[in-house]
């Protein structure tokens, strides 16, 4: 049971017009319901706030944890996690079919860490597409 106040819930759901904020994915079709995340993990003094909680769907939620730093598989340099409080999203990925290509070095780690480009989750977006949630617009 989340800690979270409904109201911030609510808030957090509505901005992210129920898509993941990390992968795009829509909730409607989910059996699953999404996670409100901390975007800066509480264990780190993330506030609970708006202007640091993110919708995710499970498996983004699960595979974030609690990371804020990451390695660009690339360079083997230290990167940020990616933030959608405080970045575009298309700063760092762009959309090619169902595939998440990484545009930065933070693009392509938090790609590696969430796996955003599995198989089941490239069969997901497919299966999305043909309902015409996906991409997100």
């Amino acid at each position: 049971m989340s800690d979270i106040p409904r109201r911030l819930t609510e808030s957090v759901v509505y901005r992210a017009r129920d898509r993941c904020e990390y992968c795009g994915l829509s909730q409607c079709g989910q059996e699953a319901t999404f996670h409100v995340d901390h975007v800066v993990p509480r264990a780190a003094n993330g506030p609970t706030t708006v202007e640091n909680l993110a919708l995710a769907c499970v498996s983004c939620s699960l595979r974030k944890g609690m990371k804020q730093e990451l390695t660009d598989p690339e360079t083997g340099e230290a990167v940020s996690f990616f933030n959608p409080r405080i970045e575009r999203w298309s700063d760092h990925f762009r959309w090619d079919e169902e595939r998440v290509v990484p545009l930065t070095p933070t693009g392509r780690a938090t790609v590696a860490a969430l796996a955003l480009n599995r198989a089941v989750i490239l069969s997901i977006r497919r299966e999305e597409a043909e309902r015409g949630r996906h991409p997100p617009g």
